[in-house]
C-alpha cells in the first residue's frame, strides 16, 4: 500500500511543488495530478474522497446482489481538489466466479483510467470507434450514457469508456468475460449527490486493482 503520492499515469514517484515548479512533477510525464495513497475501503475513506472530489465519484447504486465496495482512489492535491476518482467493487461474476469493476471519472489528460485499462494514455478517444453504435449503456446520474469498447488493452479485462457530466467515464472489468455486467444497464450514482444511505454501504477487502 502506498504511503505517498504517485503519478496517476505510471505509478512513479512525484515531486511536490517547490522553488522551481508550482505543480506536482513526474520525471516521465511532467506536470500531473498526484495519485493519493490508497487506504483500506470504509465509509469514512470514501467520504474523504467524496468531500474533496471536483469530479463525480461513480458507484453502481444499489450495488448488484452480492457485490461489495472494495476500494477508492483519487488524483489531485489539496489546492485543486480531486481531478480523478476511481471506485472498485467486487462480487459474483455473470458467468461464475468473482468479478471486479473499477469506475473512473476524470478530467481530460489525467491518465488514471488509461492506467487501470492498461492502454497508452492519457485518454480513451484514440482507442474507441465512436462512429459505430455504443457497446454498452449505463444510467449515470439519471441520464442514459453510452459507452464504447476500448481497444488495445490486455486480454484479462474488458474496458469501456464514454462521457458523463462532461468528463471521461471509464468502466474496467475483470475478468474480460465479466464485461457482460455492462450490458445490464447499470445505474450509477455520483456519491457526491448521495444521502445518508451510503453509511450502509457493504465493504469488502481492498481490491489489488486500485493498487496496480
Amino acid at each position: 500500500m502506498r504511503g505517498e503520492p504517485s503519478c496517476p499515469k505510471c505509478g512513479g514517484r512525484v515531486r511536490a511543488p517547490g522553488l522551481f515548479a508550482d505543480s506536482w512533477q513526474c520525471d516521465v510525464h511532467g506536470t500531473v495530478h498526484p495519485l493519493q495513497p490508497v487506504i483500506p475501503p470504509s465509509v469514512e475513506a470514501l467520504g474523504v474522497v467524496v468531500h474533496r472530489a471536483q469530479v463525480p465519484v461513480w458507484m453502481p447504486w444499489p450495488l448488484p446482489v452480492g457485490w461489495l465496495f472494495t476500494g477508492v482512489a483519487n488524483a489531485g492535491d489539496d489546492r485543486h481538489g480531486g481531478r480523478a476518482t476511481a471506485v472498485a467493487c467486487s462480487g459474483p461474476a455473470p458467468l461464475g466466479g468473482m468479478g471486479e469493476l473499477v469506475l473512473v471519472a476524470e478530467e481530460l489528460g489525467v491518465g488514471l483510467g488509461a492506467r487501470y485499462a492498461g492502454i497508452e494514455g492519457p485518454d480513451p478517444g484514440p482507442h474507441m470507434d465512436v462512429l459505430g453504435p455504443p457497446s454498452a449503456k449505463v444510467v449515470a446520474a439519471g441520464r442514459p450514457t453510452p459507452l464504447w469498447h476500448v481497444r488495445s488493452g490486455p486480454d484479462d479485462r474488458a474496458v469501456f469508456a464514454g462521457e458523463a457530466r462532461g468528463l471521461w467515464l471509464w468502466a474496467i472489468v475483470w475478468p474480460a468475460s465479466s464485461g457482460l455486467l455492462m450490458y445490464d444497464e447499470l445505474v450509477l450514482t455520483d456519491l457526491r449527490d448521495a444521502g445518508a444511505e451510503v453509511e450502509l454501504l457493504p465493504c469488502g477487502a481492498l481490491s489489488p486493482r486500485v493498487l496496480q
